[in-house]
């Protein structure tokens, strides 16, 4: 298995901006109860007020003051109430994520058998490659039967990432294919090409438990969030929070299956496989596309 990581040249016109994003996330997040200006935020990044103004708004479709309220604890118990319904308890078309929705990734998915499962990837090719994105560089995965696995790391850390996912199927041969990703990456980070009529086949592959979890999520609508005791719920195991919290973290697929829309009991982010900051920015990103 080829382990050196190749990265595609920027398919998304906001790529190259999660680095600048990134570093803005994170300090206001660490300043949060001092509010920092936009003039102070540029100083510490050794940017102008204007530039950054401008790369944020690119990335995001809304200011750094703007982000910031999409990111707050309030914000993050308003996505927590359900407006008509409850979120998990909506009537989902077999294989469809949500046909109501205006603004989501819509997918069809399926899950390998409890064989395959056991088999740990045993017969299996799996095609990857390393593309730029809105939150930083993806990892995508794909087999015959759809994508399999979607990573994110910072550049530099592409190698760790590749490990990180190929142990969770370690009998799988692996090929590196950039032909075979760049259409899955084209269409999960450009929400113009999200249509019902040509859903993203999703490749399930885990336990029953993390599948019915992984399927929970699925139905979470973008722009929304649920807490873990909801997706308990939702799966008939209402006492299993922490065994839903594992399974969610687990999650191969991560921004398709959304795991970053699954939050703690009073609207805390918790923790993300992938860091918090990327997980604050896939929120604000959505808040700003919803």
């Amino acid at each position: 298995m080829n382990m050196i990581a190749n990265l595609q040249t920027d398919i998304t016109p906001d790529g190259p901006d999660y680095d600048i994003v990134r570093r803005v996330i994170e300090l206001i997040t660490e300043d949060y109860r001092d509010q920092p200006s936009l003039e102070a935020i540029a100083a510490r990044l050794n940017q102008s007020p204007t530039q950054l103004q401008k790369t944020f708004t690119r990335w995001a479709g809304l200011s750094p003051k703007g982000f910031l309220q999409a990111v707050t604890l309030d914000h993050a118990k308003r996505l927590l109430r359900s407006e008509d319904m409850p979120l998990l308890e909506t009537s989902i078309e077999v294989g469809l994520s949500g046909p109501s929705r205006l603004h989501d990734l819509f997918v069809t998915h399926e899950a390998m058998s409890p064989g395959e499962w056991k088999a740990k990837g045993g017969g299996l090719t799996i095609r990857y490659g390393f593309h730029i994105c809105p939150f930083g560089v993806a990892l995508i995965m794909v087999t015959d039967r759809g994508l399999a696995g979607l990573a994110f790391s910072d550049s530099g850390d592409e190698k760790a990432c590749l490990e990180d996912m190929t142990c969770r199927w370690p009998n799988a041969s692996y090929v590196e294919d950039l032909q075979a990703t760049v259409p899955y990456a084209a269409r999960i980070f450009e929400p113009g090409k999200w249509s019902s009529e040509q859903p993203l086949r999703v490749v399930l592959i885990g336990t029953d438990f993390q599948v019915r979890v992984w399927q929970s999520l699925l139905k979470i609508p973008f722009g929304k969030a649920v807490t873990y005791s909801d997706i308990a719920n939702d799966i008939g195991r209402p006492t299993a929070q922490r065994a839903v919290g594992a399974a969610v973290g687990a999650n191969p697929i991560s921004f398709v299956v959304p795991c970053h829309r699954a939050l703690g009991k009073n609207g805390a982010l918790t923790g993300y496989h992938w860091g918090l900051t990327r997980k604050r920015a896939m929120l604000g990103w959505e808040s700003a596309h919803a």
